[in-house]
């Protein structure tokens, strides 16, 4: 009879999309690290009530790597653990959609905080993609309105001061709690309540493994701390997790 097979869980944060040119948020070089007041421009309130705000929000959007980035070796790990037959979910911070475009499955991959690649009306919740916007902007219209009600156009994303989607929040917290290894990559474990999960998996059972430059709230918690570059750790770290299920 075959053992059963582990289910692992990856929780991915800026730092493994950092090597696709994408530049993480707290790090010693991060954005908000640099220019603190740009948090302004991901922040719903702002957002919702300053039209300048928004203004330069879509302005930073035109000049955003997300849409030329390319997977890197680590996103390409993964997709290698995933295609092994090993059960494999991932639960994203990034919104740069490059798991997908990696080759996991779209069912695989909870994206936390929603997807820059999309377009979203705060008013009648209608969705476009991203390109169909910014092609307005290099039109000439510096704060694009919804199309169909004329309501206020954000991105996709899930800003400072919104709830995230509960139904994926439920569902992350499942994976959390019945995974049997849980490995946070390329995350601060700081924003709240995807940090959270971490803790959970470690508290109902899982191995948790962490990859992160920089220490993080839950390094005390951890089985394993790696600090090594994710775009090498991650696919070495993910090729032991192979060969440990193969000898079950």
């Amino acid at each position: 009879m075959n053992a059963k097979r582990p289910l692992v869980a990856i929780l991915t944060g800026a730092g493994i999309s950092t090597d696709s040119g994408i530049p993480d948020y707290r790090g010693p070089n991060g954005v908000w690290t640099r220019d603190p007041d740009a948090e302004k421009l991901v922040t719903y309130e702002f957002y919702m009530s300053d039209p300048e705000i928004r203004r330069r929000s879509w302005r930073m959007r035109m000049d955003a790597p997300t849409l030329q980035a390319r997977p890197n070796e680590a996103h390409a790990a993964i997709v290698r653990l995933e295609r092994s037959g090993l059960p494999v979910r991932v639960i994203t911070q990034n919104v740069d959609g490059l798991h997908q475009m990696a080759g996991l499955p779209e069912r695989k991959v909870l994206e936390l905080h929603g997807t820059a690649r999309s377009v979203v009306c705060t008013r009648c919740h209608d969705r476009t993609p991203l390109a169909e916007a910014l092609e307005r902007i290099r039109a000439g219209e510096d704060d694009p309105a919804c199309g169909k009600c004329g309501g206020i156009l954000k991105t996709a994303t899930v800003m400072f001061g919104q709830r995230l989607d509960p139904v994926v929040l439920g569902n992350a917290m499942a994976i959390a709690k019945g995974c049997d290894l849980f490995i946070a990559v390329g995350t601060s474990l700081q924003v709240q309540p995807a940090a959270a999960l971490a803790g959970i998996a470690a508290e109902h059972g899982a191995r948790l493994v962490i990859v992160n430059a920089e220490p993080t709230p839950y390094d005390a918690l951890a089985d394993e701390v790696v600090r090594e570059p994710i775009g090498t750790a991650l696919p070495a770290l993910l090729e032991g997790v192979l060969q440990e299920a193969g000898t079950n």
